[in-house]
């Protein structure tokens, strides 16, 4: 009841509230990611070893095992433990438990891998570490072919031009492209060569690694001037290794190219991608499991012209999966749906209440109180998706009873010849515990949704929130704004019995007057009928 007073007493408070609240919602939207379902935080921590020549057996008896054992004992709120090894390749999944900070768990998972590394097989490499939970899904794909670029110039342009170009835009995450050849430096040892000069293979690894190196110099001051000394023992051209100098036998120096060739090659090829009958690359575009599908999509598009402008004219690009163009269809689709719900409640209320005004109101207050609970929703680092639309969409239904409730029992008063501040007044207190009743059970029927588990409750909870968010707001609203909006649009206005007095109205409204007073006599007569239905059940039970 106070709250009622109040709002009478101090109306443009609340209304500047409300025109707030609509101005906000522009920003509001533009700042709340927008994705097809919520964000499915369930964190998970990838370890990687590499390993080249141990088959599977060895990877997980000699590296997965070491590393899982070591992962118990250090790592905190770990949920469970997957791990699949492969020839030369070990992978291990970190599932931690809902809302364990990741960063740490990194942290510990990182100088867990730098001390177990000792107990490996010599020669091992720290351990590759990613991080991503469920979120993280491809949203864009485009294919690279090429007639003229051979297969590890393709692949090579595409992981460090075109991926790299595009690896800034925000929220995107880009993995190494599939097919293609890994491009390397190929050094093919001649096994009859390498015997005729008495010259093992470990020979020429040495000679490579000890000659091809950046040694750090420092300068050197000649008289007044100071110069940067550079001892660089790289080969800048692939034709320089075949003059590095293996081994002097006799006087004789054995260069690279007396027992190897060296050539721009590849790794031996593990996939490949084919468009249209050709051999190309296949880059995937991830999302960040917090940021917003239509964002990175956005980015990406807008950068690739520019990335691409930057590299040889002979890569094509084509692009042939775009997962934005679901997420539009699927925000569309429901919008269109929240829409059409919203003006068939507006036209039902305009029906049975006769009242422009009172249609007004209440069609005003739907808008509002969704758009309070996308507010709380933001606030809470919730998404715009499927299921908060679907909720806020769910919702519009019920929104409409809280004003038209208070609306229908304000009318009752005003009929009874009370003065329209007293009608407001009472009113809103004869419904108020009702209302707010009605108000708590129906947002009781979503509390069950906060005690859900796992991947349900990521998607159902965001649900119950606009739900519970939207009907708080609504209750709030029919006992501030509403009150405000009838004593302001009501005034002066006289009703006749419980409806409004139609006998001063313009011309172009009158088709209409007189369609609602042939459905208010139509309903009429159904009422009485329905009642008369009623009690002669009730005379006669059985």
């Amino acid at each position: 009841m106070w709250i009622v007073l109040l709002a009478l007493r101090r109306p443009y408070t609340f209304v500047v509230a409300a025109l707030l609240l609509v101005i906000l919602t522009p920003f509001i939207l533009l700042r709340t990611p927008t994705d097809i379902f919520p964000a499915i935080n369930i964190p998970v921590v990838s370890i990687i070893w590499s390993y080249t020549g141990l088959d599977a057996q060895q990877v997980e008896q000699r590296v997965i095992y070491v590393n899982e054992r070591a992962l118990t004992v250090t790592v905190n709120n770990i949920e469970h433990i997957e791990s699949t090894s492969y020839n030369g390749l070990g992978v291990i999944k970190v599932f931690l438990q809902p809302g364990a900070s990741v960063d740490s768990a990194v942290a510990q998972i990182t100088a867990v891998g730098q001390t177990v590394i000792k107990q490996m097989p010599p020669g091992m490499t720290p351990p590759l570490i990613i991080q991503y939970n469920a979120s993280t899904v491809p949203i864009l794909q485009y294919s690279f072919s090429s007639s003229k670029m051979s297969e590890q110039e393709l692949a090579d342009t595409t992981a460090n031009q075109v991926r790299v170009g595009l690896a800034n835009v925000p929220g995107a995450m880009i993995p190494f492209p599939y097919g293609g050849k890994q491009r390397v430096i190929a050094v093919d040892l001649s096994l009859p060569s390498l015997k005729a000069k008495n010259i093992q293979a470990q020979d020429v690894i040495s000679a490579i690694n000890a000659q091809n190196l950046v040694l750090p110099s420092g300068t050197a001051k000649i008289g007044a001037t100071e110069y940067s000394v550079a001892v660089d023992a790289n080969a800048h051209l692939i034709d320089d290794l075949n003059h590095l100098p293996i081994k002097i036998v006799n006087g004789a120096t054995i260069y690279l190219s007396d027992v190897a060739q060296v050539h721009d090659g590849y790794l031996p090829q593990q996939n490949a991608v084919r468009q249209d009958g050709v051999r190309g690359a296949l880059l995937t575009i991830m999302k960040a499991g917090n940021a917003s599908t239509l964002d990175v999509v956005r980015g990406v598009k807008a950068s690739l012209p520019h990335v691409m402008a930057s590299v040889t004219s002979d890569l094509h690009v084509k692009e042939f999966a775009d997962q934005s163009l679901f997420v539009r269809a699927a925000i569309s689709g429901v919008l269109k749906e929240g829409i059409i719900a919203a003006a068939l409640t507006a036209a039902m209320i305009l029906l049975f209440l006769g009242s422009w005004r009172s249609t007004f109101i209440i069609a005003l207050s739907i808008p509002l109180a969704v758009l309070c609970s996308i507010a709380a929703l933001s606030a809470l680092g919730e998404t715009i998706n499927l299921m908060t639309l679907g909720g806020l969409a769910l919702a519009v239904g019920i929104l409409v009873d809280d004003a038209t409730v208070t609306i229908e029992n304000i009318h009752r008063h005003m009929a009874l010849g009370e003065p329209l501040e007293d009608s407001i007044l009472k009113g809103s207190q004869e419904i108020v515990l009702p209302a707010f009743v009605s108000a708590l059970c129906i947002c009781i029927v979503f509390v069950p949704m906060f005690f859900l588990s796992g991947v349900a409750r990521y998607l159902f909870v965001p649900l119950a929130e606009a739900v519970v968010f939207a009907i708080l707001a609504s209750y709030l609203i029919s006992r501030t704004l509403v009150p405000t909006l009838v004593m302001w649009l009501y005034r002066g206005v006289k009703l006749h019995g419980e409806h409004l007095d139609h006998s001063k109205v313009p011309f172009w409204i009158l088709p209409f007057v007189r369609f609602q007073d042939f459905f208010e006599k139509g309903f009429d007569r159904f009422r009485h009928g329905y009642r008369a239905l009623l009690a002669s059940c009730f005379e006669h039970r059985k």
